[in-house]
């Protein structure tokens, strides 16, 4: 799964860069470390979903090749943002992983939920390095992806913090000396909470993480716990490590990362302040480091750092996840699916916060696994999923 990489020091020309998803809070820190270090670096493609007047500003700037916007409808307001710039405008899904497969040296893939996995495996089928911070593609199709990774001889890197944290500190020449994978998670806001109290949470305090800046989506993901479990997911593919050696601790200052524990007793951890320009800096100068404005770790002036099991009870949607990869097949996009239904109708307002996860437990029961031989398959399943999360959701506003 390696490519070769020039250094960032002696390659006589700058890295190429597309940015998936450029206007999102990843894409935005990748772009900053980009500007700090214009020499190392060249923009190919940047792509968004709809937010043009900031792609358009991102184009310009960085003086990239192309820019993609992913909803037909916002064609025309790119092209006339892009008038005289020099810079390609285009639009659609098509041309989204279009963009995705274009020549580039390193690949961002930021793109958000189930909508990024096609451009993801285009930009694995071009061979080159993926930064990987779209962990709805390994949910979803986790052996698909690391299938074509090897065929492919691309070189795939984990971004979210915790995966990349693994990614630092794990013996990649003895796999065999691993015995645990040890996720961490912050808990998110509603960490102390009882059921009661969570059911009268709001999308405004959903969205509030007291340590992350993430978007609306993630945000939710990290107050119900399920971005734990689709990251307990997205572990067992990016490592190959068994479920049950995957463990999930709750760290809410989320100093350490993540950590892996070896057979001798060892526990490997890497440590930080929570700035997503340390993980994604790690992904784009590697094999090397790059020097970045991420303030230093003060671990005095922190003065304790504390752990917690997590509950299941409070936080179903662990064992969700966790019951899923068990099952394999189909089962992990129907999970994945039935959430993006479930939080888009908390964030509009139309479901409460613990129903989220009732609303995926009952989409799961009433789709049991199937092969997953290919894309067809897996969006056959996402469809399916979606359909029958919507039908739950109506019927729980109709009983409202």
């Amino acid at each position: 799964m390696s490519v070769a990489t020039p250094s960032l020091e002696t390659a006589s020309e700058p890295r190429r860069v597309t940015v998936l998803g450029s206007t999102g809070s990843v894409g935005c820190s990748t772009l900053d470390l980009v500007e700090r270090n214009p020499d190392a670096f060249q923009v190919e493609a940047l792509t968004a979903n709809r937010s043009v007047s900031r792609l358009a500003e991102q184009a310009r700037r960085f003086g990239a090749r192309l820019a993609v916007v992913a909803d037909d409808d916002c064609y025309q307001d790119l092209k006339d943002a892009l008038s005289g710039s020099g810079v390609e405008a285009a639009a659609g899904a098509a041309a989204v992983s279009e963009a995705a497969a274009r020549p580039a040296d390193w690949v961002m893939a930021a793109i958000v939920g189930a909508a990024g996995l096609s451009p993801t495996l285009s930009a694995i089928r071009q061979g080159g390095i993926v930064g990987l911070a779209n962990k709805e593609t390994l949910v979803c199709a986790g052996s698909l992806m690391t299938a074509e990774v090897t065929r492919c001889g691309a070189q795939l890197l984990p971004v979210d913090s915790e995966h990349n944290a693994i990614f630092q500190v794990l013996d990649l020449d003895q796999p065999d000396s691993v015995d645990r994978l040890i996720l961490t998670a912050s808990g998110g806001p509603f960490r102390t909470l009882d059921r009661a109290q969570m059911a009268a949470v709001t999308p405004q305090q959903a969205v509030a993480h007291p340590n992350w800046d993430m978007g609306a989506k993630i945000s939710v993901d990290s107050a119900t716990m399920m971005n734990k479990g689709l990251e307990l997911i997205e572990a067992h593919y990016l490592f190959r490590v068994p479920e049950d050696r995957i463990d999930i601790l709750v760290h809410p200052q989320s100093v350490i990362h993540s950590m892996v524990s070896y057979i001798d007793g060892s526990v490997l951890a890497q440590l930080g302040l929570p700035d997503m320009r340390t993980p994604i800096a790690y992904a784009l100068a590697w094999p090397e480091r790059m020097e970045t404005p991420v303030e230093r770790l003060d671990l005095a002036a922190i003065a304790r750092l504390d752990f917690e099991a997590p509950d299941d009870q409070r936080f179903p949607a662990l064992a969700l996840a966790r019951a899923a990869l068990r099952a394999g097949g189909t089962v992990p996009t129907t999970l994945n699916a039935a959430n993006e239904e479930a939080v888009a109708a908390f964030l509009a307002g139309r479901l409460g916060f613990v129903e989220i996860a009732e609303v995926v437990e009952q989409t799961l029961a009433e789709h049991p696994s199937e092969p997953l031989g290919g894309l067809d398959e897996l969006a056959a399943a996402d469809a399916r999923a979606r359909k029958t999360a919507a039908r739950l959701l109506e019927q729980r506003a109709a009983r409202a």
